[in-house]
């Protein structure tokens, strides 16, 4: 796992806590720099986008400048896919554009030490969620926010919110390829 960091916390609907954070729409775009906030609007991760570089990378560092995790491009392959590695360099994921997609928006985030992760919804709205099995272990919807260019993403207790919030960025990137 990238990094286990608890903010605030919200009750859901089947008893556990969820880890909510707010995004910027627009967010991903090489060359700048976002921050990711809490739910009481405290910036709690930076998406550092490198620019000059053949491949589309992103870091992900804490609000301290510490590198969590790297966000990064992978040429060469039949569908689009973005690689996400620890701080120490190794691989923590793949994320993969589904190949067949006949109804909605499919991704698979293969987890190198843990379950893989199927994203599925209306990735283009931010309106999608990430499920282990049958069981959706983190949600992302605009409709929580009156903000137009923003989005939520909440996030189970048990998952790590840095593997959860790159997996989210490397979607993001994917579905929106002009940024």
């Amino acid at each position: 796992m990238l990094g286990r960091r608890k903010e605030q916390h919200e009750e859901r609907d089947g008893g556990g806590e969820r880890t909510q954070y707010r995004m910027r729409e627009q967010l991903v775009s090489i060359g700048d720099d976002y921050w990711i906030e809490n739910a009481a609007g405290q910036r709690v991760f930076k998406v550092d986008g490198k620019a000059l570089r053949i491949r589309k990378t992103l870091k992900f560092e804490d609000a301290h400048g510490h590198e969590l995790a790297k966000i990064q491009e992978r040429m060469l392959h039949i569908k689009d896919t973005m690689e996400i590695e620890d701080a120490h360099g190794h691989r923590a994921a793949m994320v993969k554009k589904a190949l067949i997609t006949p109804f909605r928006d499919r991704w698979i985030v293969k987890i190198k030490d843990g379950p893989d992760l199927e994203v599925q919804g209306n990735v283009l709205d931010h309106e999608y969620s990430f499920k282990d099995g049958h069981r959706a272990v983190a949600t992302v919807s605009k409709k929580w926010f009156r903000v137009a260019d923003t989005y939520g993403v909440e996030i189970d207790e048990d998952q790590d919110p840095v593997l959860v919030l790159a997996a989210t960025v490397a979607v993001d990137m994917m579905a929106h390829p002009s940024k």
